[in-house]
């Protein structure tokens, strides 16, 4: 590559070659992408409602604006209703652990115990189903004792496991765009933090 073609990029081709240069404008040239998480997810929504249903009485999105409608419904705050909206994201990429993916985009927006309900709610959504398909229904008894266990089967009770209804009124996803761009136009915690 020439000059022309590394404007805009840096220098090293190894992490240890790095400088502080190079992060500045590492930093600089990311600011846009991470401006644009808020339209990229909402794109991702959208491919939910374009979706094989997968079986379910109604598309993932109507699911998704559903659970959300509901618990806007039910007088939650904005990032509960967002955390709401986003609970079922990661279900085209990996279906099998959508909660734990759909958590992980939403971390470092939410607090810990709205994390929480979403990276354990596919576990315990699993009371509603599991001993239909094999498996423990009180696989949840293992976070018996967690200061977030009730915050989580209460998601999922009022909000999550009755949103397979076509004939729900359900709120349209331009309404909850600004909710959620609001609540991911600034991370709450740090962007790498240990556990």
């Amino acid at each position: 590559m020439d000059d022309a073609q590394v404007a805009g990029r840096a220098k090293f081709h190894a992490m240890t070659e790095g400088t502080a240069a190079d992060w500045a404008l590492i930093e600089a040239e990311s600011r846009p992408h991470r401006a644009q998480l808020a339209d990229r997810l909402l794109e991702h929504l959208r491919l939910l409602g374009a979706s094989d249903p997968g079986g379910f009485a109604v598309d993932r999105l109507e699911h998704s604006l559903q659970t959300a409608t509901r618990a806007h419904r039910g007088g939650r705050d904005e990032e509960y209703v967002v955390c709401a909206l986003m609970h079922d994201i990661g279900d085209l990429l990996c279906s099998m652990s959508h909660a734990e993916l759909g958590a992980t985009i939403l971390r470092p927006f939410v607090s810990e115990a709205n994390h929480w309900m979403m990276e354990k709610h596919g576990i315990f959504q699993g009371y509603y189903f599991f001993q239909h398909v094999g498996l423990d229904r009180d696989l949840r008894e293992h976070f018996r004792g967690h200061p977030h266990f009730e915050y989580c089967a209460q998601f999922c009770h009022l909000y999550d496991q009755n949103a397979f209804d076509p004939g729900y009124d359900t709120m349209p996803l331009s309404a909850f765009e600004p909710m959620l761009r609001r609540v991911v136009e600034r991370p709450k915690n740090p962007r790498y933090k240990l556990d």
